[in-house]
């Protein structure tokens, strides 16, 4: 089967999957969690917790008030012995529910497998196991599940290809729950009625090729009929996993700027995410746990872990086996788009599926220098742009630039810098002028508000408050 590569641009870091063959340990001993209350694209949740309250698995400590807001719960049984702020991984002040775990795990009375009668009671289950994209991103899955009126999806794409370097967790779950995953795909195309789904990885894993024929081999087997599911085949190239680069590359839709799957009847979700829901819906638990890639030269150990979400990176790291040298640069994440750390007490949250542990060679940061002008960023952007503009324009704070530019269409891959020759930090310039862009979209609203405002006082619709 020939692998599928469509979309333009694509870099070829090494691919550093050193874990990959190496199956999930499971990691108990964690003296105690810190779950912050924020682990969602959206607004925080609110505690319903106090010092004092015993609290079991899968126990909601997170409220979601917001409809862009997913609850979170609980990762052990334990007391809660603090509900305070500290600094997120992104370094915003967040509050967190920290818990002394007491070692038994114990699951709350009160869950049970889910009951689901209609689409809305499934968005709803969704929604209340506190379930994010477990791709990165983080979107609260029953928003995604839902897209506007007129545009219900008629493709699921399962994205499998985990490009970036290093990271095996996705490829784990596979080896180890495909039965989960593709109980999750059907369950999303029953409920929203979508006839289609493609699962898409890369061809530097080509077992899950067979891995799933099997699966799907023994749901005909024992139902005697065919399933709507379509195992595909990628180049493996960065990157491939991409939401829009996956969606080109597997139905040759194009996503236009500034618009989502939806609008060209695509729903795209991770293979991890998918196989949460799978079994969620035969025990009801929460999302309380992550499958972690733990790699990098400074580690004794690499491997995949799965941890209850909080628990903190220095001891996982321990409980893991520990570092053979002092650590220089440690990263959440990948090594393309993931974030470096500047402290590692902070707990895993949802959307981490690695940490990079990483001792002095890998973490030397070579020194800028001016542009050549090669034009090796603009070959490499998949998403059509001129980073180098974008660089100048952010440097010189020149939002017009940069919106001539399309900054805010970067889809932050890391692409223009891993192949640039002058070493030049084009992804960070990029994220920074996006914040500028940004402030600038909240100035102009704010003028034309104060402005429309002021019409509507001198055309006498509105008169002027008089104070006393």
């Amino acid at each position: 089967m020939a692998a599928v590569h469509a979309f333009r641009g694509g870099v070829h870091p090494k691919h550093n999957k050193n874990t990959d063959v190496l199956p999930s340990i499971r990691l108990n001993d964690f003296q105690e969690v810190e779950i912050l209350l924020h682990q969602h694209i959206g607004p925080p949740c609110r505690s319903v917790v106090k010092p004092g309250d015993y609290v079991y698995v899968g126990t909601l400590v997170g409220a979601a008030d917001h409809p862009m807001a997913v609850p979170i719960h609980s990762s052990v049984s334990g007391t809660v012995r603090e509900v305070h702020y500290v600094v997120s991984p992104t370094g915003n002040p967040i509050e967190a529910v920290r818990i002394e775990s007491d070692a038994k795990f114990r699951v709350d009375p009160a869950i049970s497998p889910p009951h689901v009668e209609t689409k809305q009671d499934f968005l709803d289950m969704v929604r209340a196991s506190g379930l994010v994209g477990l791709g990165g991103a983080a979107f609260p899955t029953h928003i995604k599940l839902n897209p506007p009126k007129g545009k219900d999806p008629d493709i699921l794409l399962i994205n499998a290809a985990e490009c970036e370097p290093y990271i095996t967790s996705d490829y784990r779950q596979m080896s180890e729950h495909p039965d989960e995953i593709v109980d999750g795909i059907l369950e999303i195309m029953h409920w929203l009625n979508i006839p289609k789904a493609i699962i898409g990885f890369e061809d530097n894993k080509p077992l899950v090729h067979r891995i799933f024929t099997h699966e799907l081999a023994k749901r005909v087997y024992k139902t005697g009929t065919k399933q709507p599911i379509e195992v595909r085949s990628l180049k493996a190239i960065y990157p491939q996993g991409a939401e829009k680069m996956l969606i080109y590359s597997l139905t040759k839709r194009r996503v236009p700027p500034g618009k989502l799957p939806h609008d060209v009847g695509v729903l795209v979700l991770n293979v991890s995410t998918v196989r949460f829901l799978g079994f969620h819906m035969r025990n009801g638990i929460p999302l309380t746990r992550r499958r972690i890639t733990l790699d990098g030269s400074a580690l004794n150990t690499p491997g995949n872990f799965n941890v209850p979400i909080g628990a903190r990176i220095k001891d996982l790291i321990e409980a893991a086996g520990g570092t053979r040298e002092e650590p220089q640069k440690i990263i959440m994440g990948g090594a393309m788009m993931g974030v470096a750390l500047d402290r590692i007490d902070c707990g895993i949250i949802k959307a981490n599926n690695a940490i990079l542990v990483f001792g002095s060679n890998e973490a030397k940061i070579p020194a800028e220098s001016p542009c050549i002008r090669c034009g090796r960023c603009v070959a490499v952007c998949p998403m059509g742009l001129m980073p180098t503009g974008i660089d100048v324009s952010t440097r010189s704070r020149d939002v017009e630039g940069l919106e001539f530019f399309h900054v805010m269409d970067c889809i932050e891959c890391g692409c223009c810098t891993y192949s640039c020759p002058s070493k030049r930090f084009l992804t960070q310039s990029i994220k920074n002028g996006k914040v500028l862009v940004r402030a600038e979209l909240t100035r102009r609203a704010n003028e034309k508000k104060l402005l429309e405002e002021s019409d509507k006082i001198a055309s006498g619709k509105e008169a002027p408050s008089e104070s006393n």
